[in-house]
């Protein structure tokens, strides 16, 4: 069975099939003036809400890729992700510099959990 959480047109927040929660890219929806740490901040919050409506949590994180507009803000999108990641259960990840879908866009994440 196939499970979907936030359903849109074109996208899930995200899907549950066989055990596994796998959310899609969440970005910040306060861009303007946010710092690379803010926006951060704000998509790991939606994270922990979508995990939450599926059933888990950080904790059970599998994976994240991390998406940045500029490589630059590498290290102050650490300084959000040190405070915010279960440090007994850290994912794997992966960080990139991507041109993202909209300029004002610092940040976007996707992810893989357990349920």
């Amino acid at each position: 069975m196939i499970e979907r959480i936030g359903k849109a047109a074109r996208w899930s927040d995200a899907v549950i099939v066989n055990g596994l929660v796998f959310l899609s890219g969440h970005v910040a929806e306060e861009t303007k003036g946010q710092s690379v740490v803010e926006q951060t901040r704000e998509v790991l919050a939606q994270l922990d809400d979508t995990l939450a409506q599926a059933g888990s949590s950080k904790a059970k994180l599998v994976s994240v890729t991390i998406y940045l507009a500029d490589i630059a803000g590498f290290d102050a999108m650490n300084q959000a992700w040190d405070a915010w990641v279960d440090s007994e259960n850290p994912p794997a990840r992966a960080t990139v510099e991507a041109r993202l879908a909209h300029p004002d866009y610092a940040v976007e994440m996707t992810a893989i959990a357990a349920r």
